[in-house]
C-alpha cells in the first residue's frame, strides 16, 4: 500500500512559516510531491528526515518549481518532458519505481486575459504524449496543480466562469483528451457526485470560509490501477496555501 500526498504550496518558504514541516512529518507519506515551489538552489536549508529529496527549479526566480520527497529511493529521476521550450519553468519530476512511475505535475496557468492558453494547448498535448510514453513500459501516477477544473461540479460557480482561466472550453477539453487516453482522475472514480470538494479558493472575498473553491489539484492514474485505488482524499482541513493537499492511497 502507497499513500502519495500532492501540495501545490505557493511558495514554500512562505509554507514553513504556517506549519508545513509539522504536516509533511505527521503525514505518513510514502512521496509527497509539491508544486509552485517558488525556489532556486541554495535558497533554503531543508531537510525532512526519511525522505530522499529531488528538486526541479524554474530559471526564472520565484516563480513555479516542483519537488517531490519520497521514502523509497527511485530507481531513475528526471526532469522536465525532454522538450525545451517546455522545461525551463521546473514543471515535472518523474520517479521511476519498480512496478510503476510517479509524475509531480504543475501545469501552466492560462493567464487572466488567457494569453497563454495557445501554449497551454502546446503543453497539454506534450504531456499527454509524456505520459503515454511512460506508460508503454509500466503503469504511470501522476499528481499535482492541473490548473483546471475538469466539470462543473469541479467548482463553485460554472455559470459565471465559464470563460476564466482553468475553465475553458479548451482546458476542460484537454482534460477530458488526457482521461480518454487511458488515465482515471482518482477522486471522481470514488467519489463521482460529490459536490463542494474544492482544493483551491481565492485569497479575496473570505472565498475559504465560504468555501467558494475549485478542483484543479489531482491524482490520475493509469486505468489498469484504477482497481487498486483505496483512498482519494481532499485534505481541506491542512491550512498553508491558497491550495490544500490531496491524497491518494494505492494498493501496488
Amino acid at each position: 500500500m502507497k499513500k502519495y500526498i500532492s501540495w501545490n504550496v505557493n511558495g514554500l518558504r512562505a509554507c514553513i512559516t504556517k506549519g508545513f514541516m509539522d504536516f509533511a512529518k505527521n503525514s505518513g507519506a510514502d512521496a509527497i510531491g509539491l508544486q509552485e515551489i517558488k525556489l532556486q538552489e541554495g535558497q533554503i536549508d531543508f531537510s525532512l528526515p526519511g525522505y530522499h529529496l529531488y528538486w526541479n527549479y524554474a530559471k526564472r526566480k520565484g516563480y513555479s518549481g516542483t519537488a517531490l520527497f519520497t521514502k523509497e529511493e527511485p530507481l531513475d529521476v528526471t526532469y522536465g518532458m525532454g522538450i525545451e521550450e517546455h522545461d525551463d519553468e521546473g514543471r515535472i519530476i518523474t520517479a521511476e519505481y519498480k512496478d510503476h512511475f510517479l509524475v509531480v505535475c504543475y501545469t501552466p496557468n492560462a493567464k487572466q486575459d488567457l494569453s497563454r492558453l495557445s501554449y497551454r494547448m502546446d503543453w497539454e498535448d506534450a504531456f499527454r504524449a509524456f505520459l503515454k510514453k511512460l506508460e508503454a513500459s509500466k503503469p504511470v501516477i501522476f499528481c499535482g496543480d492541473l490548473n483546471v477544473a475538469h466539470q462543473e461540479i469541479d467548482l463553485k460557480n460554472p455559470s459565471t466562469n465559464h470563460h476564466n482561466a482553468g475553465f475553458t472550453d479548451e482546458e476542460r477539453g484537454k482534460m477530458t483528451e488526457l482521461l480518454a487516453a487511458g488515465f482515471t482522475d482518482s477522486f471522481r472514480f470514488l467519489h463521482p457526485d460529490e459536490e463542494g470538494a474544492y482544493s483551491w479558493w481565492s485569497y479575496r472575498f473570505h472565498a475559504r470560509e465560504k468555501n467558494t473553491g475549485w478542483r484543479i489539484d489531482y491524482f490520475g492514474l493509469s486505468d489498469s490501477l484504477k482497481e487498486k485505488i483505496k483512498e482519494a482524499s481532499i485534505l481541506s482541513e491542512v491550512y498553508g496555501s491558497d491550495h490544500c493537499p490531496v491524497e491518494l492511497v494505492v494498493d501496488l
